[in-house]
């Protein structure tokens, strides 16, 4: 069964339009984004969705303090790491909190280095620019994320997904997990109800 995850959550309706539709896992991004949230609306959120959701706080290279502030207020299940940070620095959130270390992909050299986080839980997969940490909404070569099976972790499957392609995506790489953000945006950090459906019915789909 493939996971879902919707990202770049700003906001309680969000919250709870994509729960109501079957997500697995919400993504709060606390890194310098279009999408970016506060500790105190992230609290607020999580203080009022069910339990059962997982819900991941995103981070790209802010300071071990600041990560520290936000899981003081906030009770993430799992932390999402997206930039440069390193094997010593994720060690110091385990084994409290699973952790996802996000890679991105440029070809297939870019999974070279993937063994230094052998702490990781899983591995997320995302489109390289050099502009953006993440939120592109450009795919890449998924052949590569079929090679990333071979690291023996659960492979996420990020990087310009929507309702249209997600379908093919499971088809191709057979992930452990999705991650949408901006497929499913009206406008940046605003979801729209219909495209997270759809998005939703077509992963699930795939496993009928």
């Amino acid at each position: 069964m493939t996971r879902i995850k919707i990202c770049g959550i700003t906001n309680l309706e969000d919250a709870q339009m994509a729960i109501e539709a079957g997500c697995d896992a919400l993504g709060f991004i606390f890194a310098e984004s279009l999408r970016r949230i506060n500790i105190e609306n992230a609290s607020y959120i999580l203080k009022s969705i069910p339990p059962f959701i997982n819900c991941v706080a995103v981070f790209a290279n802010q300071p071990v303090s600041f990560i520290k502030e936000v899981l003081r207020n906030c009770p993430f299940d799992t932390l999402q790491f997206h930039a440069d940070e390193n094997h010593q620095f994720i060690l110091q959130f385990k084994p409290h909190k699973k952790i996802i270390k996000t890679i991105r992909i440029k070809d297939i050299d870019s999974l070279n280095g993937a063994e230094e986080h052998r702490e990781a839980d899983a591995f997320l997969l995302d489109t390289y620019s050099k502009e953006f940490s993440g939120g592109t909404g450009r795919t890449f070569d998924w052949e590569v994320a079929r090679q990333a099976k071979k690291l023996n972790k659960p492979i996420i499957l990020s990087g310009g997904l929507n309702p249209q392609n997600v379908s093919e995506a499971i088809k191709t790489v057979k992930p452990y997990a999705v991650d949408v953000s901006s497929g499913v945006e009206e406008a940046p950090g605003k979801k729209l109800k219909s495209l997270i459906e759809d998005f939703i019915l077509k992963v699930k789909k795939e496993e009928i």
